[in-house]
């Protein structure tokens, strides 16, 4: 928080404010985006939210949902006019400009101060203030502590909290990951205590199902589990026609490595999909294995120690083919990564 002074001065008169986040928004993306965006509305800043691509219709119960602008060639020139007449834009849950695809650049061009709020590892230099905590659980956490710094607490209403703890639930896997923290829990006892209903919530992101989705994943879990225990690494790879078979929408995959990762002795699990335009990989691990090490050395890719993203531009099959074929110069660290 050592920018939090230069923050307070910057946003201490009204200004055109422009939010956004990453390449596919989770819960924690859009809820950090929306929660701030939130708080920003009732210190008198006019406020926009663009998102770089569609998110799951799951997240779309969050307060600020439907004045999202959604990027797309049709609205690309209302997006360059915002981004342009910005003042102030903040970068949420993602710290490279290539995660934002075709607004990267637009922002990197921008004249308005650009302020990053972010968790991830290894951060882009592009921010003018920055805000970036790699030892966060989510950005949404940050978005909370950064409220509170500013000496607005006062202003999380149930509206700004459900935002943020929709994000601090996702990222922290139910409260189950490392990164779950006693100040964590200090925010959450504080969202209960503003009258966030965290039951609900979990059920809008957890229990929302189509039938077709619940298909899918028994199909995948059948016939598309892999499991590898020389080397502790179980993966799926799922093709463009597959998904296509099961009418696959934005969100459908998520959550899907994990179960890979939840098979007793299973260390590093991974996720790759065939996207048409690219092969989409996701990345899990438990211990002391590294996937962002391991997604920035072969796949273009990187995030947190246990939860990373990659991609590659070849085949699936290809793809596939080079991932096993990695795995034995991991082999030593795969196997003594966990006591279980």
């Amino acid at each position: 928080m050592h920018d939090i002074n230069a923050l307070k001065e910057l946003l201490k008169e009204p200004k055109e404010v422009m939010i956004t986040t990453h390449h596919k928004p989770d819960a924690d993306a859009l809820g950090s985006s929306l929660g701030l965006a939130g708080y920003l509305k009732k210190k008198g800043h006019r406020v926009t939210v663009i998102t770089p691509s569609d998110y799951p219709n799951f997240l779309n119960w969050m307060e600020g949902n439907d004045d999202v602008i959604v990027y797309s060639e049709k609205n690309d020139a209302l997006v360059q006019r915002i981004t342009k007449e910005s003042q102030v834009i903040f970068c949420l849950d993602f710290n490279s400009l290539s995660r934002i695809n075709e607004m990267g650049e637009y922002i990197r061009q921008a004249s308005g101060t650009k302020v990053l709020v972010d968790h991830h590892l290894q951060p882009e230099d592009f921010a003018d203030l920055d805000f970036a905590n790699t030892g966060a659980a989510a950005t949404a956490e940050i978005v909370y502590d950064l409220i509170k710094a500013m000496g607005d607490g006062n202003l999380i209403d149930t509206g700004i909290g459900e935002c943020l703890y929709a994000g601090i639930m996702t990222d922290t896997g139910s409260f189950r990951h490392p990164s779950t923290s006693q100040n964590v829990h200090l925010i959450i006892a504080d969202l209960l205590h503003i009258g966030v209903n965290t039951s609900n919530i979990h059920r809008l992101i957890y229990d929302s199902s189509t039938e077709l989705r619940l298909r899918f994943l028994g199909y995948a879990l059948k016939d598309k589990l892999v499991v590898l225990r020389e080397y502790n690494t179980a993966y799926f790879a799922i093709t463009a026609d597959e998904l296509k078979a099961y009418d696959s929408k934005t969100g459908d995959t998520e959550g899907l490595v994990n179960y890979a990762l939840s098979i007793e002795g299973i260390v590093f699990a991974a996720l790759i999909i065939d996207r048409t335009q690219a092969v989409k990989m996701s990345f899990r691990s438990v211990g002391d294995f590294s996937v962002n090490e391991f997604a920035r050395a072969h796949f273009n890719g990187g995030g947190h120690k246990n939860a990373a993203g990659g991609m590659s531009m070849d085949t699936l099959e290809n793809t596939v083919a080079k991932f096993e074929s990695l795995l034995p110069q991991y082999k030593e660290q795969l196997q003594h990564a966990i006591n279980r």
